[in-house]
This record gives structure tokens, sequence and C-alpha cells, in this order.
């Protein structure tokens, strides 16, 4: 495996693999003679690098606010695509497995992570859905248990049951640089766990067997314990999302409860119930809103629920027919929810006036095997 995150020789300014003490000194260079296009280059090669200028003092610390804030912008800059990780789990969160039609393994035993235009597509009604592979998962990381969540343009995959025991290493692939590398691992280990960003940190929520919370410093490149989940609340099936600055955890063996985390306190508070008894598929922010998604087997139908954050009421509860209903994952991508497993990809539209499951799924990759996590990253 190869590390995007360590030491790297000197070379010239368009080399990717100068050291950044060596782009800041040449920025501070092209700064004081007013090379516009080299300064832009510099940049470049830095917001490419994002996580490792945070954790280098003697370079973050000489950037101005402005460039630090340019710095990130144009790390979010790009494509925004729709990505799915295979994992090699056997059974759905639900409590059933995925899907009663056989998978077909690679030969070489690699889980894949594929991406999807969907900005470049969409619109064109005859455009053909194209899936394309973007990189493979190493083999060290855990085929069951782990979670993943993007921050800062960067994918991070934590935990996992690595043979018998619950895994602490956290992995994370920087698409700038098509590269995989090793972060700081976990306080402890987790299996089975949520994983979170917020407010340009990480949350490792719970896990197999443990109610404890971590977060972490990507600048201190550090996990450290927060508040920990209230003894009783959930089993091991919990979701998590965060919405304004807050944590939400919901799901597990009381499927109407839901927690709210508050970063500056660091307390944990019940919100109000929610009237659906059953288990949910996942659980998504969007605008100040959480979206909560039951499937349900027997009736053909998904129900959507929301939840106002500032109101901090429930609402909705609609119901939609669905001719497939297997439990899905979500990640939210501009005014839509996509929903996918490996049958296929469902469109939740989010606009109020257009609410709704649109008619006409996308495929997912072929030939996946396993559940498909999704997520959105920028290329």
């Amino acid at each position: 495996m190869q590390s995007s995150e360590g030491k790297e020789a000197e070379g010239p300014a368009d080399s990717a693999d100068m050291s950044l003490e060596k782009c800041l000194e040449l920025l501070i260079t092209a700064k004081r003679e007013g090379r516009e296009g080299e300064k832009e280059r510099l940049y470049r090669h830095m917001s490419d690098r994002y996580l490792e200028v945070l954790r280098t003092p003697g370079v973050f610390g000489r950037l101005t606010a402005g460039e630090r804030e340019h710095i990130l912008a144009r790390r979010m800059e790009g494509r925004k695509v729709l990505a799915v990780a295979e994992t090699s789990e056997v059974y759905e969160r639900g409590g059933s497995r995925e899907s009663s039609r056989p998978q077909s393994p690679q030969q070489d035993g690699a889980r894949r992570l594929f991406y999807l235009d969907t900005e470049s597509q969409a619109g064109h009604k005859s455009a053909r859905w194209q899936w394309e592979e973007l990189t493979r998962l190493p083999e060290e990381i855990p085929a069951k248990g782990s979670a993943m969540c993007t921050l800062y343009n960067y994918l991070f995959v934590a935990g996992g049951m690595s043979g018998a025991k619950a895994s602490d290493r956290v992995f994370c692939y920087n698409p700038r640089t098509r590269r995989w590398s090793q972060i700081r691992p976990l306080g402890e280990p987790r299996c089975q766990l949520r994983l979170v960003s917020m407010d340009g940190h990480l949350y490792a929520v719970g896990g197999e067997c443990l109610f404890t919370v971590e977060r972490y410093d990507p600048r201190a490149d550090r996990w450290s314990a927060v508040a920990p989940l209230p003894k009783g609340s959930f089993a091991v099936a919990h979701e998590a999302t965060s919405c304004g600055g807050e944590l939400f955890v919901s799901g597990g063996s009381l499927f109407y409860r839901l927690l709210r985390y508050d970063s500056r306190r660091d307390e944990w508070e019940e919100c109000p119930f929610n009237e659906s008894r059953r288990r949910s598929t996942d659980m998504v922010a969007h605008r100040g809103l959480v979206y909560r998604f039951d499937v349900e087997r027997e009736r053909a139908a998904v129900s959507v629920y929301k939840y106002n954050t500032a109101a901090k009421a429930w609402h909705g509860g609609a119901s939609f027919p669905l001719s497939e209903t297997l439990p899905f994952r979500c990640a939210v991508l501009g005014e839509r929810i996509y929903c996918v497993n490996r049958s296929g990809t469902l469109l939740f539209d989010v606009r109020e006036d257009r609410e709704g499951f649109l008619p006409d799924a996308l495929p997912s990759p072929p030939d996946t095997r396993g559940a498909l996590v999704p997520f959105v990253l920028a290329l």
C-alpha cells in the first residue's frame, strides 16, 4: 500500500513528489515576485495533499487565513460523483439477506470502488449511465464490519472485523493523488460502528458491544473520547448522520428513538420519538432535515420520515410503493438522495414541490458483491 501523507522528496514546482516545505518556499517567492500562475500551481499541490498540510504546523501555520480557505475550496472543487464501495457483508442490517441472486466474486478477491458521473449525464435521456472503477480497497481493510465516510474530499474507512478480532485501523483514500494511506488508529477496536464527519472532525460511533464514541482531529492526527451513547440506547444496528453541526443517531433495538449530540456541551439528549416502529434501512441529512427510510417488504413500499432539526419535530411518513424493496444505503448529491443496493439505484427528489422517488432507477455497478456503501467525491 502506498502512502500519500508521508514526507516526499523535493522536486520542481509541478512535481507530484515535491515536499510541502519546498512548496511553501516556492510559494513565498512566487508571491513576492507576483507570479500568479505559479502561485496557483503551488496552491493546487497543497490542495491535493490537504491532510498533510493540516498536520504540518510549519506549513499550515505560515499560510494566511485566506490562503487556507482558498486551498480547501480548491480541494472541494471538481466533478461531484456518486461513488460506491463493495463490502463483503452477506447480510442486511434489516436482519435478512441482501439478495437471493448469486454473487459474482472477483478472481483476485479485491473489493472495488466505483464512481458514476451524475452531473455530466443528468438531463440527457439518451445517455448511458456508465460506472467506472476508481480504485480497489487495500487487502488490509477488514471485509466485514468497517464503516466509511468522507471528510475534506477524502474517503475514510475505519474498524471492522479482522479475523476473529475487531480492528482499530483507519485507512484513507485521496482521490486527487489516487493513493491510500493509514492515519492514527482508533482509541479502541470497533466493528459494526458508524463513521460520521462533522465540523472538520470524524466521529466513530459505537460498535458491537460498545457505547463509546471518539472524535478524530485531523490537525493533530489524534482520536479522543467524547461523551458515550446513553447506556441501553441501541444495539449494534444503529444509523448516524450529521446535520447543522449536530450528530444524530437512531436505530438499533429501539427503532423509534433519536439521539442528538451537542459537541459544544459534549452531551447527548433525547429527541422526540418517531411514530415508526420499523427498523430503518438508512438515515441521511439535507438542509436542516434528517431523512429516515423504512423498507416495508410486506407492502412493497418505502416510508420516508423527516426530522426538522430546528423545529425538533417529525414530519412525513409518506409511503411510496416500489417494485424493489431490498434494503439500501443512501448518499446525498445535489437535490437528490441516491438509494443504492446491488439491484439498482433509486433516486429520491428532496425538493419540496417534487418530493418523492423518481420513476426511473439507475443501474448499479455490474457484477458487484456484498453490500454497497455510497458516498460523494469530487474528482
